[in-house]
């Protein structure tokens, strides 16, 4: 499948580097269906790519690594009857998980202190609240 495969900003996927293998699909169909090779496999090699820079690489390994067979990552696609279509989805499944495990981890969250006003407008509803239900029973 030609064209570039961008992960994120310029960083791009090279195709030499893209192994791509096709099967026939499983599942319902007839006659002409099952005969055609329309499954898609993508395989990329994660641990000898020169393409992504050393911290994306490290960090994609790191995440990635219950995916991983001997530093390749694989996606497969069958949910379309052409193979063309089939690629496309396989191309972009691997981009998408590629730009989700090289992408920079979150900000550590800083813990703030809640304001006194909405801890004492809390404490005012939840007496108010107390002072209705105390009203509604029998007693005096």
């Amino acid at each position: 499948m030609p064209g570039p495969h961008v992960i994120r900003g310029s960083v791009l996927l090279p195709e030499a580097e893209l192994l791509w293998r096709f099967s026939r699909s499983s599942g319902p169909g007839g006659q002409h269906v099952n005969t055609s090779d329309s499954q898609v496999e993508l395989r990329f090699d994660l641990a000898r790519t020169q393409a992504l820079p050393e911290v994306w690489k490290a960090r994609a390994l790191e995440r990635l690594a219950p995916r991983l067979v001997d530093g390749v990552i694989a996606v497969r696609a069958s949910e379309h009857r052409s193979q063309w279509r089939n690629r496309e989805m396989a191309a972009t499944r691997l981009t998408s998980l590629l730009a989700e495990a090289t992408a920079p981890p979150p900000r550590p969250r800083r813990a703030t202190k809640i304001p006194r006003g909405i801890n004492e407008r809390r404490l005012r509803q939840k007496k108010a609240r107390s002072e209705t239900k105390r009203g509604r029973s029998g007693r005096d």
